[in-house]
C-alpha cells in the first residue's frame, strides 16, 4: 500500500508558489489577486500558504526578488575575461529569448501601474528589486575597478547610473514609439552600455570594450 506523497521542502514549496502566483497576479493584477485563489492555483492548503507566506504583501515580495534575479545575472565572478560590454550585456540578460524578455516586461509594467494604488508594492521594489539589484551591481563595478579596468567613480552611483539607462530602455514606453521590439530594446540597450564605458572605463579596458 502507498504512502503519503513526500512533502516538498519549503524552500522548494515556496519557489513553485511564486511562480505560480506570478502568472495569476499578471491574470489579476494585485488589487484583484486574492490568498485562496493562489493556493487553489498552486495546489495547496491555505494554511500550507499562510504558513510560508502569513500575507499577500509577503508574497509579494518574494515575487520581486524572484524577479530581480531574473532581470541581473547577478553575482557574477569579477574576474571573467570577457570584454565589459559583453559582460554588462550579459548582466543585464540583454541576449535572453524575446518571450523571457517580454515575461519580465510584464511583470515590471504590472509592478510600476499598480504601485500608484497600493504602497506596498513601492516597498517591494525598492527593498527586494532595487536596492539589493544596485547593491550587487556597485560591487561587480568595484571588483572591475580593483582590476583597473573602471575609473575611480563611487560604484553606488555608477550603478544608480546604469540601471537608470539600461532598465529605462528595457521597461518603458517611448511617446510615439510604443511598440519597440524586444530587439531593438536590446539593441538600445547596448548603445547605452557603450555610452557609459565611454566616460568610465579605463584606457587599459577602452579596446576590449567592442564595436
Amino acid at each position: 500500500m502507498r504512502g503519503r506523497p513526500k512533502a516538498r521542502p519549503d524552500a522548494q514549496e515556496r519557489q513553485r508558489i511564486v511562480v505560480a502566483a506570478r502568472e495569476l497576479f499578471l491574470e489579476a493584477g494585485y488589487g484583484g489577486t486574492r490568498m485562496d485563489e493562489v493556493a487553489a492555483r498552486c495546489g495547496v492548503s491555505k494554511r500550507t500558504l499562510y504558513r510560508l507566506f502569513p500575507a499577500k504583501t509577503d508574497l509579494f515580495h518574494a515575487m520581486v526578488a524572484d524577479h530581480r534575479r531574473s532581470m541581473l545575472a547577478l553575482p557574477r565572478r569579477e574576474d571573467e575575461d570577457l570584454p565589459l560590454a559583453d559582460a554588462l550585456a550579459a548582466i543585464f540578460r540583454l541576449d535572453d529569448e524575446a518571450a523571457q524578455a517580454a515575461e519580465r516586461l510584464a511583470f515590471i509594467r504590472l509592478a510600476l501601474v499598480d504601485s500608484d494604488r497600493f504602497s506596498e508594492i513601492g516597498e517591494a521594489i525598492v527593498r527586494e528589486g532595487a536596492e539589493p539589484a544596485r547593491q550587487l551591481l556597485g560591487a561587480w563595478l568595484a571588483g572591475q575597478q580593483r582590476r583597473g579596468r573602471l575609473r575611480d567613480f563611487p560604484t553606488g552611483a555608477l550603478a544608480r547610473m546604469l540601471m537608470d539607462m539600461v532598465l529605462s530602455v528595457l521597461v518603458k514606453r517611448f511617446p510615439g514609439d510604443p511598440l519597440m521590439s524586444a530587439e531593438e530594446r536590446a539593441r538600445h540597450a547596448r548603445l547605452c552600455i557603450d555610452v557609459f564605458l565611454s566616460g568610465c572605463a579605463t584606457e587599459a579596458a577602452s579596446s576590449d570594450r567592442g564595436s
